[in-house]
């Protein structure tokens, strides 16, 4: 309950057990003191003294968080290595919490990545329950309801409030688009630091406030210039190395591209029956395959790719479909879509305001935001279309869509 809802909750107490639904409203009689008014007629006390106490515990309930965000931060003396580690044993943390995301990407809205455009551009309100690094559930809430998520080991329960409808994944996803759960602050600190690498520049920043507790501040700088990261911070709990708020900061942005963080949270178990998806009256049930449920993603083509591209090495993927140069910080995929999949991302893309390339061999759009740069491009002698996008420069992928373009159509031998 806000404060505001406080204060419109005790006000109608106050009323219904004052008034009363058939009682007249009148004035009293000079000279008696009535319960209501709380004054003589005549007298200047004070009238309404309950009116007194409603307002003083709202102004209370208002100055709350303000207090608790004014409070200062203190925190053990740490060094960026210690904060780092804790950071990374707090994986297998079990806790609960209520965070809230704010991306600015900037990106084209796709619909074959309906999605995902939410999470990349503006604010994501989660719900989060954690027992284990594979027991948890995130739901994503929104003006219109909820689309809840369910991990249990290798299989993935996905609730559709607008469908009514639960769907289970079972198997191991190994391609998938991304979700709320990956913007989580304890899921994305991980997954920044995991990627930053060994010689990344790291450091500490003062201690903040974040959801009620103190955080001990960590900065962390990807080594490669090539990266679009030019750093993260992260505020992390000092004793249990809990991430708390993270905030991504582009080159030469002064403010962050994306920010995450907790506005509650603690450290306990949750109930099992909150990790089990609940099946209501009249609500649907379909079971898929991690293949089936990858959504466009299953319409990728087995095109050889090259080894190198714009100068980054082609790296290991567990999707033969899926071409990963780079490493780490400094990295982008390519995807390759059959036919009408592809000419329609193109053309969609092109729609939502993406800049038109032209090649001697192909067309291409290219669309640039703060972190992530995107590059669609179809060569007039293949059926198919190829995506790139990745954390490195806008002219990193156009120089590997040039290369792209001019390639023949060749699929993998199996």
């Amino acid at each position: 309950m806000t404060p505001v809802e406080a204060v419109w909750v005790l006000a109608v107490y106050y009323n219904v057990r004052t008034v009363g639904r058939d009682a007249p409203l009148s004035l009293p009689e000079c000279g008696r003191l009535t319960y209501r008014y709380g004054m003589i007629c005549g007298h200047s006390s004070p009238i309404g003294w309950r009116w007194i106490v409603v307002l003083a515990g709202a102004a209370v309930l208002c100055c709350l968080p303000l207090l608790a965000r004014a409070l200062p931060a203190s925190v053990p003396g740490l060094t960026a290595r210690q904060l780092e580690s804790r950071i990374l044993s707090s994986q297998r943390l079990a806790f609960s919490g209520y965070a809230e995301s704010d991306a600015n990407f900037g990106l084209p809205a796709l619909p074959a990545f309906a999605s995902v455009t939410p999470l990349l551009d503006g604010v994501t309100r989660m719900r989060i329950w954690q027992a284990a690094p594979d027991q948890w559930r995130v739901d994503a809430l929104s003006d219109t309801g909820e689309n809840d998520t369910y991990q249990d080991g290798v299989n993935t329960f996905v609730w559709d409030s607008g469908e009514q409808l639960l769907t289970g994944v079972y198997g191991q996803q190994t391609v998938r688009l991304p979700r709320a759960a990956d913007l989580q602050p304890a899921a994305l600190a991980i997954r920044i630091i995991s990627e930053a690498g060994a010689f990344a520049k790291v450091g500490i920043l003062p201690p903040q406030r974040v959801a009620g507790q103190s955080a001990a501040g960590f900065e962390i700088t990807p080594a490669a210039p090539q990266s679009t990261i030019a750093r993260a911070d992260i505020w992390a709990s000092p004793t249990s190395g809990l991430p708390l708020l993270v905030e991504v900061f582009a080159r030469g942005a002064a403010q962050p591209a994306l920010e995450t963080r907790f506005l509650q949270v603690g450290l306990w178990i949750p109930d099992p029956n909150v990790l089990t998806p609940q099946r209501g009256p009249g609500t649907g049930f379909t079971t898929t395959t991690p293949s089936d449920f990858a959504g466009v993603l299953k319409n990728l083509d087995d095109e050889l790719l090259p080894a190198s591209l714009a100068g980054l090495g082609r790296q290991p993927s567990p999707v033969l479909q899926i071409g990963v140069y780079g490493d780490r910080a400094v990295a982008f995929a390519v995807l390759t879509f059959r036919r009408d999949t592809g000419r329609q991302l193109l053309q969609d893309a092109l729609d939502a305001g993406a800049a038109r390339l032209a090649y001697r061999a192909g067309d291409g759009a290219v669309a640039s935001a703060p972190l992530v740069n995107l590059v669609i491009v179809h060569p007039y002698r293949s059926p198919d279309t190829f995506l790139l996008v990745g954390l490195v420069s806008r002219a990193t992928l156009e120089q590997a869509a040039g290369v792209l373009a001019a390639k023949p159509d060749q699929d993998v031998d199996r």
